[in-house]
């Protein structure tokens, strides 16, 4: 089968970075489903696996955590899907991933496809609403069916990709949504997905949250830059409120700024429940359906901004470098393998 792999981690300026291979089809066996893939989203992550550094692959690494497709085959375990069912998932990290032909994954982290969306629009999706979908409803405790409505929740790093799902999650559990954005374009990016407010994450937060009346705010969600928002959401953040992060910090981050307000950080990562092949891994399969479900009554939309064709290490590169930027709005996607 097609693949695009790597085998030594380079920057993406190199050709051999990210290279066109062939690669055995892989059987399903198990709880594993084969999928055949139609379309990819790249995420901060893949850059960040394919990121330099010394260590060679003795057979190709596939990268990939987004993707949509029919499911080929089955393991002799499998009870949720059947051969030519149309799905959509994220993936496991420790495993191959999704730049290739046909990939093996669990069926208990993967979902039905939106029968509303293409296969382009539904591989925007999965990683970055399993990641909202988790840290709001999971680690931050809120309730999607409104239990929180009216309360606010600051998202810094809205127009990303993540952020682009998590406004409109929060949005339709009634969340009041303060959504960070830097630059025209991405302003008006979220509020077309539904925040309240934008305020510029370039400037200091609080006189712009104090402008819009308020003193503290009732959660926060740190999608860019958790080291260099610290202060701003420590001081933020209401007594014995939560704070949710996805970005790992690179200096000590002071924990002392939370002590008096009994608050608290609680971090989210998504590939937490099939790495450690938790318990309740199948909350996946069952969030990712939800979704589905809410994009197919037009209560969510999807966050791709991009599409390129065919998928080949080429594009990839391409996808890689726009990523680097760290400027991207909303979700690049890269649809069918050349013929």
């Amino acid at each position: 089968m097609k693949a695009v792999g790597l085998t030594r981690y380079l920057a993406i300026e190199n050709p051999e970075s990210l290279i066109d291979v062939d690669l055995d089809r892989p059987v399903a066996g198990g709880r594993d489903i084969l999928v055949k893939v139609h379309a990819i989203a790249v995420n901060p992550v893949d850059v960040k696996v394919r990121a330099p550094k010394d260590d060679v692959e003795e057979t190709p690494r596939v990268l990939g955590w987004d993707a949509a497709g029919v499911v080929e085959a089955i393991g002799e375990d499998v009870t949720l899907f059947r051969p030519g069912d149309a799905v959509y998932y994220s993936g496991d990290i420790t495993r191959q991933g999704a730049y290739a032909e046909y990939q093996l994954v669990d069926e208990r982290i993967v979902g039905r496809k939106p029968t509303s969306l293409g296969f382009a629009e539904a591989a925007a999706m999965p990683l970055t609403t399993i990641t909202a979908y988790e840290a709001f409803f999971d680690r931050l405790d809120l309730d999607r069916d409104g239990g929180n409505r009216g309360e606010t929740l600051l998202i810094i790093g809205g127009a990303g990709g993540v952020g682009s799902i998590a406004i409109q999650l929060a949005r339709a559990a009634g969340l009041t949504v303060i959504a960070t954005a830097s630059r025209e374009e991405t302003s008006q990016w979220v509020r077309d997905l539904g925040a309240d407010h934008v305020i510029n994450h370039r400037e200091p937060l609080r006189p712009q949250v104090e402008t819009l009346g308020l003193d503290f705010l009732d959660h926060i969600a740190i999608f860019n830059d958790t080291d260099g928002h610290w202060d701003a959401v420590t001081d933020l953040i209401r007594p014995q409120g939560r704070i949710v992060s996805i970005v790992e910090n690179e200096r000590p981050l002071d924990q002392s700024l939370l002590k008096t307000k009994a608050a608290g950080l609680v971090w989210e990562f998504m590939f937490t429940r099939s790495m450690f092949q938790t318990p309740d891994m199948i909350e996946q399969h069952e969030l990712l359906n939800y979704v589905a479900d809410e994009i197919d009554a037009g209560r969510i939309r999807s966050t791709v901004n991009e599409v390129l064709t065919p998928i080949n290490a080429e594009n990839l590169r391409k996808a890689h470098a726009a990523l680097e930027t760290r400027r991207a709005t909303g979700k690049l996607v890269l649809e069918n393998f050349a013929t």
